[in-house]
């Protein structure tokens, strides 16, 4: 799909590819995917330290979906190649299931490489290309 795209980013279809594989699986095979409320742009300069409560999340997008589909943001946020193992490993312990949380990740990934090449972009983003060659290779 992304090979046949003129203008694509470069090794854009190397990294899209296994992407979409493996994004696959939490559409099809997770029913209740869609049964929480999430943030969708949950970061660092988004949660705040609160007075009512010890942290405040702000500026939510709110949608319905799998918690797997919002970590994202959170390993992209002061990225640290070398931060994106013990990172994904606290995020998907909390997702509950190792797995779900990959494929949703990688599905992130892919729909912002799709954004990417929708808005001209001459390559992927290359913290989020290390992110899904780390979850790719690892075969979570």
């Amino acid at each position: 799909m992304l090979a046949e795209v003129p203008g694509r980013p470069r090794g854009s279809a190397r990294t899209t590819r296994p992407c979409c594989g493996t994004a696959r699986r939490p559409c099809g095979r997770w029913r209740g995917a869609g049964d929480r409320l999430l943030h969708w742009d949950l970061h660092f300069g988004n949660v705040l330290a609160g007075e009512r409560e010890p942290w405040l999340a702000i500026d939510p997008k709110p949608l319905a979906g799998d918690p797997g589909f919002d970590l994202l943001p959170a390993l992209m946020d002061r990225f640290d190649p070398d931060g994106v193992p013990w990172r994904f490993d606290l995020l998907a312990e909390v997702v509950g299931d190792r797995r779900r949380a990959a494929a949703w990740t990688l599905g992130r990934v892919l729909q912002n490489g799709l954004w990417d090449v929708e808005d001209g972009e001459p390559r992927l983003d290359p913290e989020q290309v290390a992110v899904a060659r780390f979850l790719l290779a690892r075969r979570v």
